[in-house]
């Protein structure tokens, strides 16, 4: 059977825990992630390899609305809110259901199912004919994280991975240093080290995370990338210098 690959996007933790209780009771669904942070959720869906999206409508850092066009048609939605005037131009972004909190499980099996029996009948047209033993082809490439969005004061900005520098952490939020401006936007770091790809970023102190690839010399416990000294803290050191030396820097 095949599986749906899932996330649950809402503010509330009730309504997730819910959710992710009808979930597990749904053989072909499987959920990778649920989240209060609709941000979070955004950038997993623009990595690739969701298939399916439990959207709330009214979030306080993103509506489900902006996330749908922000998102731009990758993966399926099912939005779940408690006001129906949505439901017409939710329709217009081609979401898969709408369902009206609070939700009841047969309610909710009947919309992924639906989901479920289009996503099937369309790997069954797309399937090409069995290659020869002696024509085998490649599996496809896993899709590669180029960009993230950061919530700023006024806008959700996108930032191209390659254009970061460094990010240093500053109490409540922390500052995206590009190639040609600074980002402030209010995330933690762990939630930021988290969200980077590791091969391409390290933190090295508690204030710092940077892009290897943007470092420019490294001298006793002092890192220089664009004429910015960083410290490199205790608690980082070893597994910096072992990244370096992997890097054969």
């Amino acid at each position: 059977m095949m599986k749906l690959k899932c996330i649950a996007v809402d503010d509330e933790p009730l309504a997730l825990d819910i959710l992710e209780d009808y979930i597990s009771k749904v053989p072909f669904l499987e959920l990778v992630k649920r989240t209060e942070n609709a941000i979070e959720a955004l950038q997993l869906v623009q990595a690739g390899g969701i298939d399916l999206v439990f959207l709330d409508v009214q979030m306080p850092e993103l509506t489900g609305i902006q996330f749908l066009k922000i998102a731009s048609g990758k993966s399926n939605y099912i939005l779940t809110t408690a006001y129906s005037q949505y439901a017409l131009e939710s329709y217009d972004l081609n979401v898969s259901d709408y369902l009206l909190k609070p939700i009841a499980f047969d309610r909710f099996y009947k919309a992924v199912e639906k989901v479920h029996n289009l996503l099937q009948k369309s790997v069954a047209v797309a399937a090409p004919a069995p290659a020869p033993v002696t024509n085998l082809v490649a599996p496809a490439p896993v899709p590669v994280q180029d960009f993230i969005f950061v919530k700023t004061e006024h806008k959700i900005q996108k930032i191209e991975l390659d254009d970061i520098l460094y990010i240093e952490g500053l109490k409540d939020y922390i500052s995206i240093f590009t190639k040609n401006e600074r980002i402030i936007t209010l995330q933690n770091m762990k939630k930021m080290e988290e969200t980077l790809p590791s091969l391409q970023f390290i933190r090295v102190h508690k204030s710092y995370i940077i892009s290897v690839d943007k470092i420019e010399s490294i001298e006793r416990s002092r890192i220089t990338i664009s004429n910015k000294i960083i410290p490199i803290g205790d608690t980082y050191r070893e597994d910096f210098f072992k990244r370096i030396d992997n890097k054969n820097i």
